[in-house]
């Protein structure tokens, strides 16, 4: 483990690198079995993983294609798989759901405006009583994500294994790791351009505590309640809330297993990081994307494990003894086209716990001004 961190944190100049595959789409379901020949090439690959990942060939400098394309679970893996792949299924239509809401600004503007006009009230409830509907699905969602990735923590963390090793081992719970966070990401930066989701939710929230209207759709309280809407109202004032739903799960796994060492989840997450980002710093790894979704893809996990290491390790990700390379980290993201990395930068800065303690040294506030 000594020698993967080192490798990882920098601590050898000549490491090997390696590259993930994850521009693959897994199936719905699990296939188990397999005949003899895939059985061992599954056994080769795990095991050139693990020479990536403890350096035993490190004088050679070899290179590895690590290969998520292909990873199914396991027979050990597949009540998770399935419990987790159930969540990843309805992600699209989350984010498709999100992409188009209008809101219905126009609507509340035309209410505020004429106060006595009956009919105009009753329009902009109308308008805005399906938005709510959808935006509880929105955060519904979200404690489903909660749940998924505490169960994937859990798997990817528990003893007797290092975290090396269940990265080794449980390939296609890491992908699906990997896929939360992209997930997350995509879902923050799109919501940080919708500023109609507050004022569709604030105008509910103000209408409802006023009870102005009577017998148009009030049903709706039995599906948003004041408890549900406070809960709710909570969620989405944050700049990025799927992030902070996530920060809040993996701070609560930590806290909630005692007995568990810390270093069992924060390696796990540098890990992540530095895997990402040595893939996207090289030319020859990067080549082989077959499209930007997959770059995307990366720069979105990179920055959510690291935002998760910040929450949960106490010295943060930005210390100088952060197994993270933030230095490196940030400066891949600021190679790449300011468009697709705006969103991700932003998450850095205010998503982050530690960015502004005493300890992080000043190039790296200064490089996220």
């Amino acid at each position: 483990m000594g020698n993967l961190l080192k490798v990882l944190t920098r601590e050898i100049e000549n490491y090997p690198h390696f590259f993930l595959d994850f521009e693959s789409k897994s199936g719905r379901g699990v296939k188990m079995g397999g005949g003899r020949e895939g059985d061992v090439g599954k056994r080769n690959q795990m095991g050139n993983l693990l020479k990536v990942l403890t350096c035993t060939e490190l004088e050679q400098g070899p290179n590895f294609f690590l290969d998520f394309e292909n990873a199914q679970p396991t027979e050990g893996e597949c009540d998770v798989w399935n419990q987790v792949n159930s969540v990843l299924q309805d992600s699209e239509s989350i984010l498709s759901g999100l992409q188009a809401y209008k809101g219905a600004g126009q609507e509340i503007r035309d209410a505020i405006q004429n106060p006595n006009d009956l009919l105009l009230q009753e329009q902009a409830w109308n308008s805005v009583c399906p938005l709510v509907i959808k935006l509880k699905k929105f955060y519904s969602f979200s404690l489903r994500l909660e749940e998924a990735l505490q169960s994937l923590l859990e798997c990817l963390t528990c003893p007797p294994y290092t975290p090396t090793q269940h990265l080794e081992k449980e390939q296609a719970l890491a992908k699906q790791f990997a896929e939360i966070l992209h997930f997350t990401l995509r879902f923050d930066e799109l919501k940080m351009r919708i500023p109609a989701i507050q004022n569709d939710f604030s105008y509910y929230r103000r209408t409802i505590s006023r009870n102005r209207i009577n017998n148009m759709n009030l049903d709706i309280e039995s599906e948003v309640n004041n408890e549900m809407a406070n809960r709710m109202s909570l969620f989405y004032a944050e700049a990025t809330p799927m992030l902070k739903t996530l920060s809040n799960a993996t701070t609560n796994f930590v806290t909630e297993n005692k007995t568990l060492p810390l270093e069992n989840t924060t390696d796990c997450l540098s890990t992540m990081a530095s895997v990402c980002k040595v893939m996207l710093e090289t030319p020859e790894y990067t080549s082989r994307f077959s499209s930007e979704d997959t770059l995307l893809f990366c720069m979105r996990v990179m920055v959510g494990v690291i935002i998760l290491y910040d929450h949960v390790h106490p010295n943060g990700a930005f210390n100088r003894s952060s197994k993270i390379d933030m230095k490196g980290c940030i400066k891949v993201l600021k190679d790449q086209p300011a468009d697709n990395v705006e969103g991700l930068l932003n998450a850095l800065k205010f998503t982050t716990k530690h960015l502004n303690d005493e300890s992080t040294p000043k190039n790296i506030r200064t490089m996220l001004q």
